[in-house]
């Protein structure tokens, strides 16, 4: 996933106590960029954390020199565990320069995940970057080296990556396609690197734009017109002797289900390209007009719904077997939000695309809001849910799903910090799913669907959580696992989804959007510390992420795509603005009340 920019560790001025300010032995550093330089100087063992001493931001977002100093504290984590890794247990350093008289306390503080502009990375161009020593550009070659590998060609072009190029003697089942969520990070890093490769994103675009207008049936079923195929591969047709695409939108995955999510991945991705290439042509076409159009009208159309939230079935998107995720998801509900406000960068106002128009701004008001009051959970809402009362009947009522306290799992807790908060996995009558979801959580934090406060909120959680969450290989794709009874239940005994495995607590290389460099810097010198010399698997097994998966495909694309992705970040913040998206300042923010289901 993706990393920090730089420009957001900037704090509004006003919320600054003297408390905050640098000590004297702090370096103090003009602006934003020379910080990141600063963070390249440092090795492997160094944790950096910001702080701000200012007085006034402008309006515009831009940073007055003369007014705003960057502050950057450089601590190095003890070596608690022997070997003198850091496996984050030791996040809280003492810092005898605090003023409370020598008394210890923690360097990590809370800092804004979305601040300033994201424009004002616009100053470095987009691709630009360049590696921090020779063992991280050995890797990042190698990486670039099998990502070329992995291509697919279709009548001699460049239209995707497959899933997995593992060993000759292992079985292909469905690795040896072109996944639609899979291609998305390998997309990104072409677009990111610093000569723009354009065409292989163009090509799979369009590709896979042809595809949605195929006729989609599974037995005597026909899906909807909008649905975009899951995968696709390139094969021989041995009667007409040529290169034809054969498609599955669904009927030979696991469980015949329809990717609710590649239609979302489709339209982020053709933002993507717009934002990188300023190439308009392609999003104006009417051919893409319409396939945008389709994917919106399966999603805005009338029903039976009461809440603006999407109703999906288990296994329609990444998490593709049964892990209890059915109902109202997070990572659907955040890639429909990511997905509505990016088609409305792309969509014309012509013909009938007002009205479409009209109809996502007032979708985007209502599940913005819906997110942000029903699946947040912090210590507070913990404690709020805790003491609700059950079956209120009435337009009033708090326990508006009529959750029973009782329900709440003893892990939520334990896990629960007093600093920090996440989206949960899902909310529906009378049912919370506590779990933490990985891919949820980042793509609310890419597209804004969290709050300033929530987007800092979910990284005090990873810190705060970050032998849990991080452990020895980022991050963990759900938490906790499925064990015992309740695996045997909701999963209805998946032997790939056994406990801490695979979807199931595995642990899947990863990097996130972050107002806190050090986070990111910390989680990819995990990674690189494995990756290659394990061959590049697809996931990790274990509670801390120690193993290589049991069933984990070597030379995974997705592996392989995703540390560059977030290398290419952290070395150039720029490259942030072509996946993420700023806040919006017209949706309304919700009005949080204090709970009327208390009781004293």
């Amino acid at each position: 996933m993706s990393t920090a920019s730089a420009d957001e560790v900037i704090a509004d001025c006003s919320d600054l106590s003297q408390g905050d300010l640098p000590s004297e032995e702090t370096e103090v550093l003009e602006t934003v960029d020379d910080a990141w330089k600063s963070i390249a100087r440092d090795d492997s063992t160094t944790r950096v954390d910001f702080g701000i001493s200012a007085n006034k931001v402008e309006n515009t977002g831009k940073l007055r020199k003369d007014k705003v100093k960057l502050s950057v504290n450089v601590v190095c984590p003890s070596s608690s565990n022997g070997g003198g890794a850091d496996t984050g247990e030791s996040d809280a350093v003492s810092n005898t320069s605090n003023g409370n008289g020598g008394k210890s306390s923690s360097v990590l503080k809370p800092s804004p995940s979305v601040g300033a502009t994201l424009e004002n990375h616009m100053d470095s161009p987009i691709g630009s970057g360049s590696s921090e020593n020779s063992t991280s550009s050995s890797l990042i070659d190698e990486a670039w080296e099998l990502l070329s590998k992995s291509y697919v060609y279709f009548k001699g072009q460049r239209v995707g990556t497959i899933a997995a190029n593992d060993d000759p003697g292992s079985e292909t089942l469905n690795y040896n396609q072109v996944f639609v969520r899979d291609f998305v990070p390998s997309g990104l890093a072409c677009l990111m690197r610093k000569d723009a490769d354009v065409e292989i994103v163009k090509n799979f675009l369009l590709k896979t734009l042809h595809l949605q207008g195929w006729e989609k049936r599974i037995d005597n079923f026909t899906l909807g017109e909008g649905v975009m195929p899951a995968s696709f591969k390139v094969i021989q047709d041995p009667i007409r002797q040529k290169e034809v695409l054969q498609a599955d939108f669904g009927g030979s995955a696991i469980g015949r289900v329809a990717p609710v999510d590649s239609g979302f991945w489709w339209i982020i991705l053709l933002r993507s390209y717009t934002k990188c290439t300023h190439d308009y042509s392609l999003s104006e076409l009417p051919e893409v007009q319409r396939g945008i159009r389709l994917i919106l009208n399966l999603c805005l159309s009338d029903g039976f719904d009461t809440f603006p939230t999407l109703l999906c079935a288990d296994g329609c998107s990444m998490i593709d077997r049964r892990m209890g995720v059915y109902g109202y998801p997070i990572e659907i509900q955040a890639l429909f939000f990511f997905a509505l406000r990016c088609a409305r960068q792309l969509l014309n106002s012509e013909h009938d695309g007002k009205e479409l128009i009209e109809r996502i701004d007032k979708r985007i008001t209502a599940l913005s809001y819906h997110m942000q009051n029903y699946y947040w959970l912090d210590f507070t809402q913990l404690n709020n849910i805790y003491r609700y009362k059950t079956e209120e009947y009435s337009h009033t009522a708090v326990n508006k799903f009529n959750v029973i306290p009782e329900s709440i799992p003893d892990w939520v807790f334990e896990f629960m910090p007093l600093k920090g908060g996440y989206f949960i996995g899902n909310v529906s009558p009378a049912r919370m799913d506590f779990r933490w979801f990985l891919v949820g959580n980042c793509i609310a934090i890419l597209s804004c669907l969290a709050t300033p406060a929530q987007a800092t909120a979910i990284m005090d959680l990873i810190e705060e959580r970050w032998t849990d969450l991080i452990g020895e290989m980022p991050l963990k794709i759900a938490y906790p696992a499925l064990e015992g009874h309740e695996w045997k239940n909701v999963t209805g005994c998946d032997p790939k989804n056994t406990r801490w495995s695979y979807h199931n607590g595995g642990s899947w290389p990863a990097s996130i959007k972050t107002g806190r460099p050090q986070i990111a810097k910390r989680a990819i010198e995990l990674i690189e510390q494995r990756l290659s010399k394990d061959g590049w698997p697809e996931y990790y097994d274990g509670i801390t992420g120690r193993y290589i998966g049991k069933q984990a495909r070597k030379h995974q694309t997705w592996s392989i795509a995703g540390y560059l992705v977030a290398k290419l970040m952290i070395e150039n913040p720029s490259n942030l603005l072509i996946i993420s998206l700023e806040e919006d300042k017209k949706i309304a923010k919700p009005r949080l009340t204090r709970s009327a289901s208390w009781t004293y």
